[in-house]
């Protein structure tokens, strides 16, 4: 058995903070079978402090100041970035619509380790934050259907697990920093917020002593929008309005047995309080809505393994996957490999490819890398289904002319879902000679994906692999 030590980084809209897993990775397989590597084990190592996200001048935020205070949770954790070998980096709620979000993400990454990834999406977000809280393990334990609400600042992050299968997921700009509070009065309004405000005509300004019955009644209309969302009661037109942009239309095709928590506004959902403004935020107010309103009457809320640490935790424990162990590579001194963005070819071009013709794929690469502006990709092949030795003989000649849009030097990167990385690798080896390849296996991504390769595991058997959804790349 190996362990790797992973790190999750949380940059969100209200705060950010960092924890340090050891992952357990082992061969699972019997001695009788072809080897199954799989992550066995995820222990929290160090749990850091959360801190209130530096924001700089205008709708920014202060890159030096997270870089000092993630300088400071690598002290206090012991660690340093060169010992990292998986995990995220994860730039969440409204801090990932920041003007400097990208430069932030660059910075990190220096900071990270050199296999810690940089990615924002509220899709990924709603997913690890779900794992992060235990909605997906209790959801396979109890054989039912679990939504986790993760409630941040700016977003409210649900995802949907069916006996432990993701069956749905989705963000809605509701969270308890849409409004802040300053010496009494309000501070700040989004514009979210004051379209929810503006729909049930209460009028809020900036300026004006903050009413905590008034804000009530808004917070009661975001509140009734969740429900809204999980299809407990008719969705209305504001609804689809206040949807995160990138985010995936949530399409939930059965009831919610049971309802959790995480995020920033959790704790006072499972543990209330009326000092309403005591962060200068709607965060309490918010809760109490959500505690009193329709999704607590409809389904029945379990406690959360995480609250506010939700995401992070996640970011540092179930953003990592293992390849299947039919894998094929030239070499590790390859390893570790960012940012490769999955390329899917049309059906008409991979049926041609199983057939030796890689004329389809070689042109759809290069408009793929001129789209993209990348430097490479990797071909993702997901319809091949369990092919014979004549059939990945003519993927491989195919792959060879492919492999003609890529820059020179550039290795050529294959994932297929299916278990035959190995075979293809071993073919595409002994017709090109003068180009590294990496074919891996036995992992699911979809278009739009980017992937991350770790160093090999188990004396070469598997490669950790992030899959992440970035909103820019």
């Amino acid at each position: 058995m190996d362990s790797i030590l992973s790190v999750g980084i949380d940059i969100g809209t209200s705060t950010t903070s960092m924890v340090v897993s050891r992952l357990e990775v082992q061969n699972t397989a019997s001695c009788f079978t072809v080897p199954r590597v799989a992550i066995t084990g995820a222990e929290l190592v160090y749990r850091g402090t959360i801190y209130p996200t530096p924001q700089a001048e205008g709708n920014r935020i202060d890159i030096e100041a997270v870089s000092a205070l993630l300088q400071k949770e690598y002290q206090k954790a012991g660690i340093t970035p060169d010992q990292v070998q998986t995990g995220a980096v994860i730039i969440t709620g409204e801090s990932s619509r920041k003007e400097n979000a990208a430069m932030v993400t660059e910075h990190m990454s220096n900071l990270a380790g050199e296999f810690v990834v940089a990615s924002a999406g509220p899709d990924l977000e709603s997913i690890i934050a779900a794992k992060g809280a235990g909605a997906q393990q209790f959801s396979q334990e109890n054989g039912c259907t679990v939504a986790n609400l993760d409630v941040g600042g700016g977003t409210t992050n649900i995802a949907v697990f069916n006996c432990g299968d993701l069956v749905a997921k989705g963000c809605w700009d509701i969270g308890g920093r849409l409004l802040k509070v300053q010496d009494g009065k309000v501070s700040y309004l989004s514009p979210r917020m004051k379209a929810v405000a503006d729909s049930i005509g209460v009028d809020i300004r900036l300026g004006e002593t903050a009413d905590a019955a008034k804000i009530r009644r808004v917070t009661d209309r975001m509140a009734a929008l969740m429900a809204e969302s999980l299809g407990l009661v008719p969705a209305t037109p504001l609804c689809e309005l206040i949807r995160t942009p990138e985010a995936s239309e949530m399409e939930l095709d059965r009831k919610v047995d049971r309802i959790s928590f995480s995020g920033g506004v959790a704790d006072y959902i499972y543990h209330p309080s009326e000092d309403w403004f005591r962060h200068g935020d709607i965060g309490p107010l918010l809760a109490a809505s959500i505690r009193d309103g329709v999704i607590c009457q409809a389904s029945k809320v379990i406690p959360a393994k995480e609250t506010i640490r939700a995401t992070v935790v996640g970011a540092g424990s179930y953003t990592t996957t293992v390849s299947g162990s039919t894998i094929a590579y030239s070499g590790e001194e390859l390893f570790p490999m960012k940012n490769l963005p999955a390329f899917f070819p049309a059906r008409a071009a991979e049926e041609a490819a199983v057939r030796g013709d890689g004329s389809k794929l070689c042109t759809e690469a290069e408009w793929f890398l001129q789209e993209s502006g990348s430097d490479d990709l990797i071909f993702c092949f997901n319809r091949i289904r369990q092919p014979g030795y004549k059939e990945v003989c003519a993927l491989a000649d195919a792959m060879v002319q492919a492999s003609e849009s890529l820059p020179v030097g550039q290795p050529l990167l294959v994932l297929t879902e299916q278990d035959f990385a190995k075979a293809l690798g071993q073919a595409l080896r002994r017709r090109l000679k003068d180009r590294a390849v990496i074919c891996i296996d036995g992992i699911q991504a979809v278009q739009g994906d980017y992937l991350d390769l770790g160093r090999p595991l188990m004396a070469g058997l598997a490669i950790p692999v992030v899959v992440k959804t970035l909103i820019f790349g």
